[in-house]
């Protein structure tokens, strides 16, 4: 009786080892490209050739620099995976506020030149959104280039919204009472401005 119940017991674990095992599906990759984030993306390349005049939400916050100056924004070039916006202030041409996408977030990197076009020393400062935001604001605080480069401005956060009528740029430094707002009004397009510096051969 023993040899006919170890016979019986050997045969099941001999098929048990035969049986083919079920193997889990592969998961799909999924696209972490949020609706949101897609929406605002597409509503800033919407802007491409279009130039905007803005103004501060408050003359006092930009001081010397930007009191009593003429703003422009000009969307250069927008992609996929690029937008270049260089934002005039008066006859200063230096600056270009260039937006990347980053694994399914938003970069934004100031770039800085002089006027001969080369690298000013303070450039490429920013950060990346550290979620998908919504369809017309992403949030950017200061990443570990910005405290390197710049290291009182590690508690930097830059906000950008965007919507049909209105291009806003936004920063506020946690721990000051400094908040500084360009307002750009997307209803009245204007002229072409001159190109920033550095980038006047660009798409040439």
């Amino acid at each position: 009786m023993k040899q006919i119940l170890y016979l019986l017991l050997a045969v099941a674990l001999l098929t048990a080892c035969s049986t083919p095992q079920k193997t889990e599906e592969p998961t799909a990759v999924k696209n972490d490209i949020k609706p949101q984030t897609e929406a605002f993306w597409n509503s800033l390349k919407a802007l491409q050739g279009k130039s905007f005049e803005g103004k501060l939400a408050d003359p006092a916050a930009g001081g010397d620099a930007f009191s009593g100056k003429k703003l422009v924004m000009h969307v250069l070039f927008a992609d996929e995976q690029t937008i270049l916006i260089p934002f005039n202030v008066g006859d200063d041409r230096s600056r270009t506020w260039i937006f990347k996408r980053q694994d399914g977030r938003i970069e934004l990197k100031h770039d800085h030149r002089l006027e001969d076009g080369s690298p000013d020393k303070d450039t490429m400062y920013g950060g990346t959104s550290t979620n998908s935001g919504s369809g017309t604001m992403q949030i950017f605080p200061a990443d570990e280039q910005t405290l390197e480069l710049i290291p009182a401005a590690f508690t930097n956060i830059w906000w950008v919204t965007v919507n049909d009528t209105a291009y806003t740029y936004n920063l506020r430094r946690m721990g000051t009472d400094r908040v500084f707002t360009v307002l750009f009004d997307l209803t009245t397009p204007i002229e072409t401005p001159l190109a920033s510096w550095g980038w006047e051969n660009f798409g040439k």
